[in-house]
């Protein structure tokens, strides 16, 4: 059971290019939408969202982390994020009866777990420095 939950709270990829050393994941640039220079794609990433993340900022943001780590391990610094979407979990509840021939039983389950992030990206080594992030809008 301990295997599956972590299973399903791992990241992946599938090598698309060359390896690098690897990096520390802090220097792992993330960007949405076409990179502004020339890069080389590494690997196609996926990551997903712990099973018991909850809120939206937080499953956000252990996905990118979690992207992140996985490309740095390949050597990348950056992350191109393809396309992020919602995936099972959500809560719900089950109810089922049975019965044999001298016994009847039943059953209630409940899954009260949030539904959870996936992020498919691309780790790719850019060939020239990004230009610096925009800074943060000013706090309400």
């Amino acid at each position: 059971m301990l295997t599956l939950l972590l299973a399903a709270c791992a990241s992946s990829h599938v090598l698309t290019g060359t390896p690098r050393p690897p990096v520390d994941p802090a220097q792992v640039r993330v960007v949405f939408g076409p990179p502004p220079v020339a890069y080389e794609e590494i690997a196609q990433l996926q990551a997903t969202s712990g099973g018991f993340t909850w809120g939206e900022q937080n499953k956000m943001n252990s996905v990118l982390r979690k992207l992140q780590r996985e490309a740095a391990k390949l050597g990348a610094n950056g992350v191109v994020i393809l396309g992020i979407d919602e995936g099972y979990g959500g809560g719900g509840v089950g109810i089922g009866v049975g019965g044999g021939r001298h016994h009847v039983g039943g059953g209630i389950g409940v899954d009260i777990s949030p539904r959870q992030k996936i992020a498919q990206a691309i780790a790719v080594h850019f060939n020239a420095p990004l230009p610096p992030s925009p800074p943060a809008p000013p706090a309400d």
